[in-house]
């Protein structure tokens, strides 16, 4: 059972650090052609949003490698 949670934790945090970029990728693109693609108004925010799913990958894989540790 912990190590299937364990395996879904890992694919959360890389979910979470997949749709990160993609967010920074969406900042970028949406600042070289002056529109917004989603509706976030300014170009910053992008970076605000994708630093929150950023925070989630680091907290999650801090906390696996710590349980990790503890198994050996």
């Amino acid at each position: 059972l912990k190590t299937t949670i364990m395996k879904a934790l890992n694919w959360i945090a890389w979910t979470s650090a997949c749709v990160g970029v993609l967010i920074i990728l969406l900042g970028v693109i949406s600042g070289l052609i002056g529109k917004s693609i989603l509706p976030i108004q300014h170009v910053v925010n992008y970076f605000q949003v994708a630093n929150s799913f950023f925070l989630l990958t680091i907290a999650l894989f801090v906390f696996l490698y710590k349980c990790q540790c503890k198994k050996e």
